[in-house]
């Protein structure tokens, strides 16, 4: 369960956690934007709210294309079969900590997953994850492409991931998101 998030735009910041908003500003250097994401501060917050600061990850944003039984357009689409069977796989179950109503998919020859569901503040969001053994080959971004099929076109569609995970970056990339900031989620046990 997500109790506090702390959300980064350019040349903004949202804190969002159940502490009055002196009590923030207090252990803030106000005139520095960098401050709500830095370590110290993420380390009293998360104290604060009894839950641990998650990873620094960069949020980046496409719409929905709409579609038909998950087909991508283009030379190199990609059906998507539902698969709740996998729910206990690491990278599902993590997604359904993180969100609510998560659907899980993979392509036929479950080379990799992807799930779609509601995230930070209702928004719609999807992950994914590719078999280390299938990595190197596009199948993230065809991945993807795939999900963003099933979601109405021009509904907005969240991805995030750490900035270290350039693979992930790249494929997010290639797929037409665009970054729009940095979050880190606090999320209970």
């Amino acid at each position: 369960m997500v109790v506090a998030a702390v959300v980064a735009f350019t040349a903004h910041n949202v804190i969002a956690a159940d502490i009055a908003r002196p009590e923030v500003e207090a252990r803030l250097d106000l005139a520095d934007l960098g401050a709500p994401i830095s370590a110290p501060f993420l380390t009293w917050l998360g104290q604060r709210v009894g839950a641990a600061p998650g990873v620094l990850d960069c949020v980046l944003v496409r719409y929905g294309t709409g579609g038909s039984a998950g087909w991508a357009a283009g030379p190199d689409h990609l059906a998507l079969v539902p698969r709740p069977d996998l729910a206990a796989h690491p990278r599902a179950a993590r997604a359904r900590r993180l969100r609510a109503g998560v659907a899980i998919y993979a392509d036929p020859d479950a080379r990799g997953l992807v799930m779609l569901g509601r995230g930070l503040a209702g928004r719609r969001e999807v992950s994914f994850e590719v078999a280390s053994e299938h990595r190197g080959a596009g199948l993230g971004r065809r991945l993807v492409a795939a999900a963003l099929t099933l979601l109405p076109a021009n509904e907005p569609v969240f991805a995030q991931a750490s900035p270290g995970n350039a693979a992930s970056l790249r494929a997010l990339l290639a797929a037409g998101f665009r970054p729009i900031g940095s979050e880190v989620l606090f999320v209970r046990s």
